[in-house]
This record gives C-alpha cells, sequence and structure tokens, in this order.
C-alpha cells in the first residue's frame, strides 16, 4: 500500500494535463497466473516465496495460540458470541480472529499500523522528525526505531486493556465462564508481556519478509489476516436456511466489488513534467518528459481505519467506565455501534471524506514537489516553476481527491446494508467489503507488481518488444 505516488517504470508523457487514464492495462487472471508460474520456474524466486509462506505458516500458528494463563476451551466457548461486537470488528479482522481468543498473537499488526501513522504525522508537527525524513536512507531508519518504540508502548497499553476488560467479565459479556481462572497480578502481567512480545515477533516477521520474501512483510501479514476470516464468513452466509442462493449472490456481488477497486485503485491524474536541458561539464543533462501521477485514492485505507477508529472510541470508553445505563450509553449502543444504524452509517461516511482529505494533505506536500521540481529543472508546461505550481498541484490534488473520498466511503458502507442478508453483525468482517476487500486488492495488486518486476530482471524480452 503505497502512500506516496511514483511513476510507473514503463511511464510515457502525455499529451493533455487534463489526461485520466488508469496506470497499465488492467491485471487480467490469466497474466497473474502466468506471474506466479513463471517465478515459481526461477529458482531464486522460488525460494522467496516458499520463504513466504513458511513466515505465514509460523505467523498463523502464533495467532492460534493461547497465551499462559488463559483457559483455552472457556475462549472457544464464549468466542462466537462476541466476536462481531463493534469495538472489536477492526482489531478482529486486522488480527484473523486471534483477539478474541486472547492469542500470542492477540494484538496483530494494529500497533504498528497505529505507530507508523502517528509517526508519519508527526513528520509534519515536529521539526526534528522532518529534518530525518529529509536525510534519506540513514534518517529513515531513525524514524524506523522510533516507530518501533512507539509499536511497543501502544502494544502494552493495547494488551492491558484488552486483558483488563478479558478480567471484568467485560470482553464476552454475555458468557459468565471466567477465561483467566488465576487473576493474580502476577498472571494478569506474564499475558500483557506475552501479547507485547508477540508483536514485537510481528514486526520482526514482517521485516524478514520484505527482505527475503515477496513484497511488504506487514501488508502481507495484513491480507493473510483477512484471508483467514472469509472462510467463517463464508460459513455463515451459507448456514442459513437460503444459504446456498445468498452465498451465489454475495459472491457475485463481491467479484463486481473487486473488480471496481482494482479498476479504481489503478486510476490515475498524470501530470506532464518536462526538464530543461542543463550542461555539466560536457555532458548534457534534462531534456526529458516524464509526467506526475496523482492516483485517484491518493490516502489509501488510511481514511478508513482511522473513521472507524474514531467511530468506536466512544464505545470503548463507555465499557471501560462500566456497564451502567445512561443516556450516553443507550445512544452509544444503539446509534454509533449499531452498524445499521442510519446515524453510524451517516458519521462513518462523513468521517471517512473528512480523514481522506486531511491525509492526503499531510502525506502529500505540494510545496516540497513543486520545490523538487525547479531544483532539478522541472516544470509543468504552462505553469510557471515554484509557486504556481504547488498551487496547481493542490487544486488538481482536491478535484480529484472528493472522488476518491466518495469511492471509499461507497465501498466502506456497501456491507452496511447486507447485514440482514449475511446474518454477521458488523460490517468489517464481511468478506467482500469494507476494510476487507481494500485492504486485499491494494496488497494483491503490489504483490503482483513486485513479483512481475522481479521477473523483468530476469528476462529482458519485454525491452526488446
Amino acid at each position: 500500500m503505497t502512500l506516496s505516488p511514483t511513476p510507473c517504470d514503463n511511464a510515457r508523457p502525455t499529451g493533455d494535463i487534463h489526461d485520466y487514464r488508469p496506470a497499465g492495462t488492467v491485471i487480467k487472471l490469466w497474466d497473474v497466473l502466468s506471474a506466479f508460474r513463471s517465478a515459481l520456474a526461477t529458482p531464486d524466486l522460488r525460494k522467496k516465496i516458499l520463504f513466504t509462506f513458511g513466515i505465514i505458516v509460523v505467523y498463523r500458528i502464533g495467532a492460534l495460540t493461547p497465551s499462559p494463563g488463559v483457559s483455552y476451551r472457556t475462549v472457544q466457548k464464549c468466542v462466537d458470541q462476541v466476536e462481531t461486537q463493534g469495538i472489536y470488528s477492526l482489531l478482529n479482522l486486522l488480527s484473523g480472529g486471534a483477539i478474541l481468543h486472547l492469542s500470542v498473537f492477540a494484538l496483530g499488526i494494529m500497533p504498528y499500523i497505529t505507530a507508523s501513522i502517528i509517526v508519519q504525522l508527526l513528520t509534519v508537527v515536529i521539526p526534528r522528525f522532518e529534518q530525518l525524513k529529509k536525510e534519506g536512507q540513514a534518517g529513515q531508519g531513525k524514524l524506523t526505531q522510533y516507530t518501533r518504540y512507539l509499536t511497543i508502548g501502544l502494544a502494552i497499553l493495547e494488551g492491558t486493556s484488552m486483558v483488563a476488560l478479558a478480567d471484568r467479565g467485560q470482553l464476552f459479556q454475555d458468557c459468565q465462564d471466567k477465561i483467566i481462572p488465576h487473576d493474580g497480578v502476577f498472571d494478569l502481567a506474564v499475558i500483557v508481556v506475552t501479547m507485547t512480545a508477540g508483536t514485537a515477533v510481528i514486526m520482526w516477521l514482517g521485516e524478514l519478509i520484505t527482505e527475503r520474501g515477496i513484497g511488504n512483510g506487514m501488508s502481507v501479514l495484513m491480507f493473510v489476516n483477512i484471508a483467514a476470516r472469509i472462510p467463517a464468513e463464508g460459513a455463515n452466509i451459507f448456514n442459513r436456511p437460503d444459504g446456498v442462493l445468498v452465498g451465489v449472490v454475495v459472491c457475485v456481488f463481491g467479484l463486481v466489488i473487486i473488480a471496481s477497486v482494482v479498476f479504481i485503485e489503478q486510476g490515475q491524474r498524470r501530470i506532464p513534467v518536462q526538464y530543461a536541458k542543463r550542461v555539466i561539464g560536457r555532458r548534457m543533462y534534462g531534456g526529458t518528459a516524464t509526467y506526475l501521477p496523482l492516483k485517484v485514492n491518493q490516502a489509501g485505507v488510511i481514511p478508513v481505519i482511522f473513521a472507524t477508529s474514531l467511530l468506536y472510541l466512544p464505545d470503548l470508553v463507555s465499557r471501560l467506565i462500566g456497564t451502567g445505563d445512561s443516556w450516553w450509553q443507550r445512544f452509544v449502543s444503539g446509534y454509533l455501534v449499531n452498524q445499521s444504524s442510519w446515524v453510524h452509517i451517516t458519521v462513518y461516511f462523513v468521517l471517512i471524506i473528512f480523514f481522506a482529505y486531511f491525509y492526503v494533505a499531510i502525506s502529500f506536500n505540494v510545496h516540497e514537489r513543486a520545490d523538487e521540481m525547479k531544483r532539478f529543472g522541472g516544470f509543468v508546461p504552462g505553469i510557471r516553476p515554484g509557486r504556481p505550481t504547488a498551487e496547481y498541484l493542490r487544486h488538481i490534488l482536491n478535484r480529484i481527491t472528493l472522488p476518491g473520498s466518495l469511492y471509499l466511503g461507497v465501498v466502506a458502507i456497501l456491507p452496511n446494508f447486507f447485514l440482514g442478508v449475511t446474518g454477521s453483525g458488523q460490517n468489517q468482517n464481511f468478506p467482500f467489503g469494507g476494510t476487507a476487500v481494500l485492504i486485499m486488492v491494494g496488497v494483491g495488486l503490489d504483490t503482483v507488481r513486485q513479483i512481475e518486476s522481479q521477473l523483468m530482471q530476469r528476462n529482458y524480452e519485454g525491452f526488446l518488444r
């Protein structure tokens, strides 16, 4: 999931500055299968793919292994009653169902995602972080180190909250059995330490996939977590009295959604950039034409995660305060948490649009991009370098962010209208909508591109056509 636009390797300039087109042709199923077949036929790529699958197996084993001190039978008995509660739907999705089982990898990669977003936002606020971002690889390594420290801190906070809710019986409100038989301070601390250590191991596994495997490690693990939830959610659909017919309709509808997401995710606005010729010594540089791609969905899935977390924050606060029957708790449970409520749908949709504009404004600095173009002798045809270029980029970015944010909001709220059909209480675990399909499609496309790029390095036929 790329957060900043980068030109394609085979990019060619476009003649019209108002040219909209997809980033390359839509990937066909046969092309994807051919890429994987060629990758398996290449010895070094085959090793990377098998290494990635090995890490995935280790990760899933840790996600299914209960933490010490947790009654596994009691958890299995109670988990079916609360796995669709709103406060844990997103965390349960990103952890592959491990969070409700209080397993070793119960916290999943959510602390790392949150820490990465916080550090990225702080680069705009803290001058020191902004300076590190401009220092290249060394500065990026320092920011990565800060992200790891912050991840451990967030893991301790989230682990403590989960264990406290489980110990007080608020994690499984409809289950009276005690899931932590020994609730001493030392026993609870061991569970928190185990979950925090599991988060550190997940970070290490993700970095191993990035360095020695295929694709971005954290994105691949996120993809695996969502894919692990699809069989259970599909079983819930087909177990209904009219499950076969409803399941077929849902699968067809899901394929249409996936195809639409693939098409829009590849959509770009290509802004042509011309570089002036420069003579340095006896050599001439520049004089080339390229383009600056601005994606329609420039923010990725981050606005959906922000909106979901903020929308479920009141539910978390009401749970930690107590189990009273005040008007505030009735309002939260009846309107904000109930995903079939029009209040929930409207607030969710508006928050996604707001965070889409907010995150694009934070992550894509038009002034820095205009200064970089001016420093290297680049300019947009018909636009003066410097401040006019920055204003032009901001104008274009605001225009394409609107359809991108509307697209995110529609995809995220679509499952809300099918809660009665699927029989699930929350939309985040719906297999073909919301956060799930956005993450799976984005990670899938990015992984296929990386495989094709590595195949291109070993096969020069594409350059000779």
